[in-house]
C-alpha cells in the first residue's frame, strides 16, 4: 500500500490547481466553490538525483522511481462539521489520507471570487483546522461515552482510555493538533485506532500570485506556519500548473524567462514525503533499477516483504551497500574490495539510501 497526501483548503484557494501542477492531470478547475466533490488521485513520482546518478553509472533498461498519491480534497467551509457545504462528506476524505497539504489563498485574481469576499490567509486557515479540530472533538465525545459505558465491565481499561481521551479534548479545546511525538508507543497505538485528522503530520502551501513572495500576508502565514513547528512553501500554483504542462526544453526556456532556477512544486512533493517519516532504498535486479518507499527504521526483512512477499518468507541475509558509498567509487567490485558492501540480517534498520540485494530461498 503506497502513501498519500491529501490537499485541503477553502473553496477557491487553488487545490485543484497545485494539483494538477503536481501531476500534469487534466482536472476540473473552475471559480466557483465545491467544483471537487469526489476526491481526485494522481500519483507522482519523488523527485530522486540519487536514482539519477545512479541510473547514469549503471546504464539499466528500466528505472522505476519512488512514488506518493497527491490527493484533492474539496474545500471546507465554516460550519463542515454539521454538513455545510458537504462538509462532512469531505472530512472523511480527509480522514483516509496519511498527511495533510493545506493550501491557503494568497492571490488576489479578481476573476476568481473568495469565498469569504477578501484575502486573509490566517483566518482562511483557522476556519478550515477549526473545523476539523470540531469533527475530531465528537469523535472523542462519543468515545468517551463508550468508554465510560465499557468501564462498568473492565475498569482498569476504562481509565486507561478515559485519562488518554480527556488529554485529547483538553489538546483539541485549546484550538491544537495533537502531537504524537513523545507518546509511548501503547498510546499511540491506541490513537491510531481512532483516526483522528488533527494527529496526522500536515504542512502550508502558500499559493500566490507572481507577486506574492513580496506580500507581507505571505509572509504573516509563514511565521504563523513557523510558530506552529509546521513546514511551509510558497507556490505560484497558476505559473507552476502552466510549466508542469509544457514539454521539458520549452519550461526550461520559460523558467530563465522568469528566472526560476527550480519548480517549488518539486519541493512539494519532496515535503509530503520527509514529514511523513519516509526513507527510500534501492534495488537493481537484472535490467530494472528501482527506488522502494518505506517508513524509517523499518527492518531489513519487512523491506524485502516490501519487494516480494516470497522474499519476507524466505530471507536468508541482505548484501547493502550505501549510496554514498557506491558514488564515491562509482564500481561496486572496487566497494566490495574496500570492505563497503556489507552483509546484513532480518532486523537491521535499513537506512535511506541503502541499495539492498536480498538473498533469499524461494
Amino acid at each position: 500500500m503506497g502513501f498519500s497526501c491529501g490537499i485541503i483548503g477553502l473553496p477557491n484557494s487553488g487545490k485543484s490547481t497545485i494539483f494538477n501542477a503536481l501531476t500534469s492531470l487534466s482536472v476540473p478547475c473552475q471559480p466557483y466553490p465545491f467544483c471537487t466533490i469526489e476526491p481526485n488521485v494522481g500519483v507522482v513520482a519523488v523527485p530522486d538525483e540519487r536514482l539519477t546518478n545512479l541510473a547514469r553509472i549503471l546504464k539499466p533498461e528500466k528505472v522505476v522511481p519512488a512514488t506518493i498519491e497527491f490527493i484533492d480534497i474539496a474545500g471546507l467551509v465554516k460550519d463542515a462539521h454539521k454538513g455545510e457545504g458537504l462538509g462532512n462528506r469531505f472530512l472523511s476524505h480527509i480522514r483516509n489520507v496519511d498527511a495533510i497539504a493545506h493550501v491557503v489563498r494568497c492571490f488576489k485574481a479578481g476573476d476568481v471570487p473568495h469565498v469569504y469576499k477578501d484575502i486573509d490567509p490566517i483566518r482562511d486557515v483557522e476556519i478550515v483546522e477549526t473545523e476539523i479540530i470540531i469533527s475530531d472533538l465528537e469523535i472523542i465525545e462519543e468515545r468517551l461515552k463508550k468508554i465510560e459505558r465499557m468501564a462498568k465491565v473492565s475498569k482498569e481499561k476504562g481509565e486507561e482510555e478515559v485519562e488518554l481521551l480527556h488529554h485529547l479534548r483538553d489538546t483539541l479545546e485549546k484550538g491544537s493538533f495533537i502531537d504524537m511525538e513523545g507518546m509511548e508507543e501503547g498510546k499511540r497505538e491506541r490513537l491510531r485506532s481512532f483516526n483522528l485528522i488533527t494527529t496526522k503530520p500536515l504542512f502550508y502551501i502558500a499559493n500566490i500570485d507572481e507577486e506574492g513572495l513580496y506580500n507581507p500576508q505571505t509572509k504573516e502565514l509563514e511565521s504563523y506556519a513557523s510558530g506552529k513547528g509546521k513546514r511551509f512553501i510558497s507556490v505560484c500554483g497558476k505559473l507552476e500548473g502552466e510549466l508542469s504542462s509544457l514539454p521539458e526544453d520549452e519550461r526550461k526556456a520559460y523558467m530563465e524567462l522568469y528566472g526560476l532556477k527550480k519548480m517549488a512544486i518539486f519541493d512539494v512533493i519532496k515535503i509530503g514525503y520527509s514529514i511523513l517519516g519516509l526513507i527510500t532504498f534501492y534495488t537493481i535486479v537484472g535490467k530494472v533499477m528501482r527506488a522502494w518507499t518505506i517508513k524509517d527504521k523499518t527492518p531489513c526483512i519487512k523491506a524485502a516483504a516490501k519487494i516480494h512477499s516470497d522474499m519476507e518468507r524466505g530471507f536468508i541475509k541482505a548484501e547493502v551497500i550505501n549510496y554514498e558509498d557506491f558514488i564515491k567509487w562509482g564500481n561496486e567490485h572496487i566497494a566490495r574490495e574496500k570492505g563497503l558492501v556489507r552483509i546484513e540480517g532480518r532486523d537491521y534498520p535499513v537506512k535511506d539510501g541503502d541499495i539492498l540485494h536480498i538473498r533469499f530461498n524461494v
